[in-house]
């Protein structure tokens, strides 16, 4: 009889050691936090009846983060955080088509683009090798926010820089926006656009 109650009293505490090993597993997730460098990226690339054209914002202001909750018990990844981009900053190489996509994008009125991230398909392991990932963002331009599902390219450098590469087609039209028309409309912008950015981040310890 002893033996016997003995044997439950273990079997009981290893459940609940199980139990609790599990809650606590659930309530305190593996956290990381990114620095979005200042050198990071975004090229919006389109056409016209005429020609492509290129607009660039070449640098981030550097103060965003972004927080990576991993919890193996879920899927997919937990990626939250924004980066702020000043329209601004737009640069399309000709003074007139940069000045026209800024107006275009209500840059008075909604002086900045936001990228919000949500979540990752799965956070490999990152190396040297890109990888290729996808996931959720939400996308603010002129006061308009859309949800699409990106492709990511995820690696590091030597230097333990990890680079997170973004791709994407919108349209103008997503957000309410006209595509801007030059000479009276002789030259009209086509809706798509292929919107690229490139993230260097550094891990804050």
């Amino acid at each position: 009889m002893h033996y016997r109650n003995y044997f439950f009293s273990a079997l009981l505490f290893l459940v609940i050691s199980g139990f609790t090993n599990n809650d606590r597993a659930k309530i305190n997730p593996i956290v990381k936090r990114w620095l979005v460098s200042q050198n990071s990226s975004l090229n919006v690339n389109g056409s016209t009846n005429v020609n492509r054209f290129t607009c660039v914002i070449p640098a981030c202001p550097g103060k965003d983060t972004l927080t990576v909750n991993l919890d193996k018990s879920d899927q997919p990844v937990g990626l939250t955080g924004r980066i702020g981009l000043p329209v601004s900053s737009f640069d399309c190489h000709l003074s007139a088509m940069t000045r026209q996509l800024r107006e275009t994008l209500k840059e008075k009125q909604f002086p900045a683009l936001y990228i919000r991230f949500l979540t990752l398909s799965r956070l490999p392991q990152i190396t040297d090798v890109p990888t290729q990932v996808n996931g959720l963002v939400e996308i603010e331009i002129a006061g308009v926010t859309r949800r699409f599902e990106i492709s990511y390219q995820l690696n590091r450098d030597r230097q333990q820089v990890i680079h997170l590469k973004g791709t994407h087609m919108v349209n103008f039209s997503d957000f309410n926006l006209k595509p801007p028309t030059k000479l009276g409309g002789m030259i009209k912008t086509k809706d798509a656009l292929n919107v690229d950015f490139q993230l260097n981040i550094t891990e804050l310890l």
